[in-house]
């Protein structure tokens, strides 16, 4: 089931442009504002996808509007119902719902290839013969036109080659579908640019049934307006694209005319968005699948426990542009930590033990604290934890031989306290035959139950996260940091790969976590007291083999600009 997302309302340039559209004397008056989102089934949705998804979905709520959700599926090289199934699941878990509007554009292809043939027949299209090599070299310069020898074939002489590229007859490459509009343009988009072309490949919804498939410029305006959009808002590299947009609704014969709106990109440092890349990454093996918590997929994301409102909160804030610009991947995380400061419980968690025994505690004794769940939300409730002789604490939170400013615990150092138990001040150590410290020893105050002294005496020393020996859970926690260590893996002619961050991942397999969590759910999120935000990784967690992946730490190095 999908959070109910509440997310702070922005008005932006795409918002003007609509104001415009609807208002009275506007091409669009009295009608619904309707977007929609298409995404290629050829990969799992990413944070950059997410920014368009936003942004199309967000419109339609905004205008009470609608949105339709398309799988565009006209070229079956990479398409498969993995992806579609996987970008449904991701759209969902955002908060978004697109009702009874899923398409398919391959349900269109009868139409497009209708389409084309009226074209043909108008003289605005034309079977062409140049190989990709031979296009190429013609294609001329800013001040050379470019050369097709076939742009004058009659048009009955089209007509026959196109229907007999649709049966099959000829191989990949040998034939493509041109449209006929300017040679000479100084957009090289409309030099007579390939509308259709030939690909003998399985198509995951039409089978066999066509060998001929539509170039994403000419499906795309025609999927729009058969569906009634009203605003396609689409990527800043579609800006120059969007002359040919407006031809094909215009010399097709369609019931709509849909206004093509574009905006920039979403770009974030130490991060890559190319769908090639992020295959590359996981056919390579330098991740565990598209899943993987440190891959900006939705599902990795998701996986590390990432919320759907930090991420559309992330998206709304970073705001829509008409200029490409980097974010800093410390924003991301910065919504994150937003929200699960205000909504995370709170539970205690030791991810590098070492023993404490407080010696002048009764052996075999056991006793229970009541501990908040949420210091700042009463209704959160609180939860009871068990303690006893034997307690393990965090290695950094002993040293053997103090430093300057060291308030915890080392040999008769300050009195500190165990969260929501005891003070405790430490008397000694064990250490093993190589001189690792194997347990602190330490003695309590009977009287400061709860933490705080009966005789209301100062306590100098810092307050510590514990959890009992005798009841605790040992767990698998995994800590992610950026996958990639260059800020721009993508920049000038960087090998991506060699950016990877060797230290991305370190799995600590002896934590001990509080028996609560023994049941956890991967929905679930926490802050480990001290330690970051956590939460059950979704795949290889069991209540037998428990698994945190950390989400984000607690500290925060975003600086917002002043």
């Amino acid at each position: 089931m999908a959070e109910e997302i509440k997310t702070p309302e922005y008005r932006n340039f795409i918002h003007a442009f609509i104001d415009e559209d609807i208002a009275a004397g506007g091409q669009y008056e009295g009608m619904t504002v309707h977007t929609r989102f298409p995404p290629e089934p050829n990969g799992y949705l990413h944070i950059g996808h997410c920014k368009a998804l936003v942004i199309d979905f967000g419109t339609a709520e905004k205008y009470n509007g609608l949105c339709n959700l398309r799988m565009d599926d006209t070229n079956p090289t990479k398409e498969d119902v993995e992806y579609v199934e996987a970008i449904q699941e991701d759209i969902r878990w955002l908060g978004f719902d697109w009702g009874d509007r899923f398409f398919y554009a391959s349900d269109y292809f009868e139409k497009m290839y209708e389409c084309a043939v009226d074209l043909i027949k108008k003289g605005l299209a034309y079977v062409c013969q140049l190989t990709p090599e031979q296009m190429r070299d013609m294609r001329g310069d800013v001040g050379t036109p470019a050369q097709s020898p076939y742009r004058d074939r009659p048009m009955e002489e089209s007509l026959d080659l196109f229907q007999r590229m649709r049966a099959g007859e000829f191989p990949d490459g040998a034939m493509t579908l041109r449209a006929k509009i300017d040679l000479a343009s100084g957009n090289f988009n409309m030099r007579d640019p390939v509308i259709y072309r030939i690909n003998h490949k399985h198509h995951h919804r039409q089978g066999d049934k066509w060998c001929i498939y539509p170039m994403y410029d000419f499906a795309h305006p025609i999927e729009d307006a058969l569906e009634g959009i009203t605003h396609s808002l689409c990527s800043l590299e579609f800006e120059a694209h969007r002359p040919l947009y407006n031809w094909v609704v215009d010399n097709c014969d369609l019931p709509a005319k849909p206004r093509q709106i574009e905006f920039a990109r979403l770009g974030i440092d130490h991060t890559v968005m190319s769908k090639r890349k992020l295959r590359a990454l996981v056919e390579d093996g330098k991740v565990a699948g598209w899943d993987d918590p440190r891959m900006p997929t939705l599902c990795g994301l998701r996986r590390r426990g990432y919320t759907p409102a930090s991420i559309r909160n992330f998206c709304e804030r970073i705001g829509v542009a008409k200029s490409a610009s980097t974010v800093e991947y410390a924003f991301l995380e910065h919504c994150l930590r937003e929200d699960l400061n205000e909504t995370a419980r709170r539970v205690m968690a030791v991810l590098r033990p070492v023993k404490l025994v407080i010696t002048n505690y009764p052996e075999g004794q056991t006793e229970t604290f009541t501990v908040e769940n949420h210091p700042n939300d009463p209704a959160a409730g609180s939860r009871e934890v068990s303690f006893s002789r034997e307690l393990y604490v965090e290695a950094d939170d002993f040293l053997t031989e103090p430093v300057p400013k060291f308030k915890r615990l080392y040999p008769d150092g300050p009195e500190c306290r165990l969260k929501g138990a005891y003070l405790i001040r430490c008397t000694g150590y064990k250490t093993d035959d190589a001189g690792n410290v194997t347990e602190i020893e330490a003695v309590y105050d009977p009287d400061s139950r709860g933490g705080d002294p009966a005789d209301g005496r100062k306590v100098k020393g810092a307050t510590i996260h514990w959890v009992d020996a005798a009841t605790c859970r040992t767990a698998e926690v995994r800590l992610y940091e950026n996958l990639f260590a260059d800020a721009e893996p993508d920049a000038g002619d960087k090998d991506f790969l060699e950016c990877l961050n060797p230290h991305s991942l370190e799995v600590l397999t002896d934590c001990k976590v509080e028996a609560a969590l023994a049941n956890t759910q991967p929905a679930d999120r926490f802050q480990f007291m001290r330690l970051g935000y956590f939460c059950a990784d979704s795949k290889d967690s069991t209540p037998d083999h428990l698994v945190f992946n950390r989400a984000v730490s607690l500290k925060d190095s975003f600086k917002p600009s002043k």
